[in-house]
């Protein structure tokens, strides 16, 4: 198995590598930032979602004597996550609402500009699962923050001053941001959440430069607002890769409840510059009771590739038709060349909320393999290989109970056996780390009625450890994407709602929501270090290097969907669509907090000398 060298990993190619971008003459500055290894110049390291550095100054030997070299308060509580960026001298930090960033000098730790946006406070109350926002994106010259009323903001990196705004969505009717931007060529692209508000997913591009609209594809309705076309648009289909034909979503929905169906759009992107193509997925279908949506409710829960410089789909993968769960499909799609019976494949790999593991061919969109992450997974027996489709356990679906009817022992459970909390891949091994969720439901569908930016859900849940399980909420698992089989797992207390992240240095390190950020051996999962920050960890690992000296750091502040009960404050075991029930016990370990912590190791154990900074 092999690295995505079309890519510019961290340091492992050359510049000249990422000169084979399509219709591109020279690397950008993202990408000749994202091939020094010593920045952190992306949410995910690098265009194909690999969460990998070639750094290896911290390794499997000495890293447990990291410490902490430096903290900075955020001075905002609620949940944080996604990472700080790094580009050279200068660390940009970000916040939940009201979603303020900060430039931080390196040398001193001195901020250098702050931008504190002024928004409207109505927004948080149609933010479904607490008020986080998951990163900047760096591109020309700029930082982008999508805030979380939507407006998308173009700062200038050196100064902090606005070069270009433009609104995204519109809050009253429930859309809201909380996804990190990401840039691709002379593209930013952004998506959409409010799938618990009847909103219609969608993913838009604008131009770098200027913030003009370049392109907009809707996950559901009409083939040219999807941007489909019904002859070339490809899916999974009988065994082979075929048509979607005409009006696919349209005929899949009653009515037109396509405009008010889901699909959004709020997780992880990725792109291939030699296909020239940019993969994420689309969200749950929109209410969660099945029964008032019959149908398969396409595109939601989609796997989509699409053409960078005209938004058209290549093709798309439907991994939960008509979605009784709420398994969003959002989660990242980490890119990768890997052997498959003796051949290189161009590879996707996609944890989904539904408990499958998917590999499909990037370039064609086949289907290669589809396997439970979590062996507990129930509410479906196994993917078809041939129609790509689950089948389904009538005993936990919710859609053959009716309205009204406890459907109980799901597995998982709606926040899936990982939500967005994202996977790190390793090129030595070929594995992928993954940071799961290990927890079941109780789900009862009712009626509702469609309200422009009020609630619609149409569901209870109540969450709980899985049962006849190590009695934890998570696993942290190596993750063979060729065989799809579980190669170690290591059980967790709660849920692993932090984002990996693997170094050279056979390392990979996660946070725990008990406030832990730990490092365990690539090889067998064997934990090598650990240490407890003062609130639990939802955001990503990150590495970076600065005067010679390897550095790794994480936020530190409960909240997202598991930890939103402390977050907004909320006690009922209903609350918080399910989760402030099944999480309740996270307030013995921890409490509220909003900081950085950034870790090194001792001169000594580093085996380095002082150095002038590179």
């Amino acid at each position: 198995m092999k690295t995505f060298y079309a890519l510019p990993i961290l340091g492992a190619v050359a510049v000249s590598t990422s000169l084979c971008l399509s219709g591109i003459a020279a690397a950008t500055d993202l990408e000749t930032s994202m091939s020094n290894a010593s920045n952190w110049a992306s949410q995910a390291g690098d265009y194909a979602n690999h969460r990998y550095s070639t750094l290896d100054q911290v390794n499997a030997k000495n890293v447990g004597n990291l410490q902490v070299a430096w903290t900075m308060s955020t001075g905002v509580l609620r949940g944080h996550e996604g990472s700080p960026l790094v580009i050279g001298n200068t660390m940009y930090i970000h916040t939940p609402f009201p979603n303020n960033v900060y430039a931080i000098n390196l040398a001193d730790q001195t901020y250098k500009w702050k931008y504190e946006p002024k928004q409207d406070a109505t927004v948080v109350p149609v933010m479904c699962c607490d008020t986080v926002n998951r990163g900047l994106a760096f591109g020309d010259g700029k930082i982008f923050l999508q805030q979380a009323d939507t407006t998308l903001v173009a700062l200038d990196a050196t100064t902090g001053k606005v070069d270009w705004t433009v609104k995204n969505g519109n809050p009253k009717i429930g859309e809201t941001n909380t996804n990190a931007p990401h840039v691709f060529g002379s593209l930013v692209l952004t998506g959409i959440s409010g799938g618990e508000f009847g909103v219609r997913g969608r993913v838009t591009a604008y131009d770098i430069k200027t913030g003009k609209l370049v392109w907009k594809g809707y996950s559901t309705g009409p083939d040219d607002e999807m941007l489909i076309d019904p002859a070339k648009t490809m899916t999974w289909t009988n065994g082979k890769m075929a048509p979607v034909g005409k009006d696919s979503s349209l005929k899949s929905w009653k009515g037109d409840q396509w405009k008010i169906g889901g699909g959004t759009t709020w997780g992880w992107y990725s792109y291939d510059p030699k296909l020239n193509l940019v993969y994420y997925g689309s969200g749950n279908p929109s209410t969660w009771n099945p029964n008032q949506r019959p149908g398969d409710n396409k595109w939601s829960m989609t796997i989509w590739a699409r053409d960078l410089n005209t938004g058209m789909a290549k093709w798309v993968y439907q991994m939960t038709p008509h979605d009784e769960w709420d398994f969003d499909g959002v989660n990242e799609m980490v890119l990768a060349d890997i052997k498959m019976a003796g051949k290189d494949v161009p590879a996707l790999m996609h944890f989904d909320r539904n408990g499958f593991g998917y590999t499909m061919n990037r370039a064609t969109g086949e289907l290669l393999v589809a396997q439970k992450y979590d062996p507990q997974v129930n509410w479906s027996t196994g993917v078809d290989m041939k129609t790509g489709r689950p089948t389904v356990d009538k005993k936990f679906s919710p859609g053959t109970t009716g309205p009204d009817v406890d459907v109980k022992d799901i597995c998982p459970a709606a926040l899936g056996s990982k939500d967005e909390q994202p996977s790190s891949y390793d090129p030595k091994s070929g594995l992928v780390f993954v940071p799961t969720n290990h927890v079941c439901m109780t789900y009862e569908p009712f009626q509702i009625e469609y309200t422009a930016g009020q609630p619609y859900v149409g569901a209870t849940l109540t969450m709980y450890p899985t049962p006849n399980s190590h009695g934890g909420m998570g696993n942290f698992i190596a993750w063979d994407p060729a065989t799809g089989k579980i190669v170690w797992s290591k059980p967790e207390r709660f849920s692993v709602w932090s984002g990996a992240l693997t170094t050279a240095g056979d390392v990979v390190f996660y946070g725990t929501l008990e406030g832990y950020i730990k490092a365990v051996s690539t090889k067998d999962g064997k934990e090598l270090w650990k240490f407890k920050t003062p609130s639990g960890i939802i955001g990503n690992v990150f590495t970076y290097s600065y005067n010679s000296k390897q550095y790794v750091g994480v936020y530190s502040g409960i909240g997202g969907w598991a930890g939103i009960g402390m977050a907004a404050g909320l006690t009922e075991g209903h609350e918080g669509l399910g989760a402030v029930g099944g999480y309740k016990d996270l307030a013995k370990y921890t409490t509220l907090g909003g900081s950085l912590f950034v870790f090194a190791l001792p001169d000594a154990a580093a085996g380095r000398t002082a150095s002038t900074n590179q």
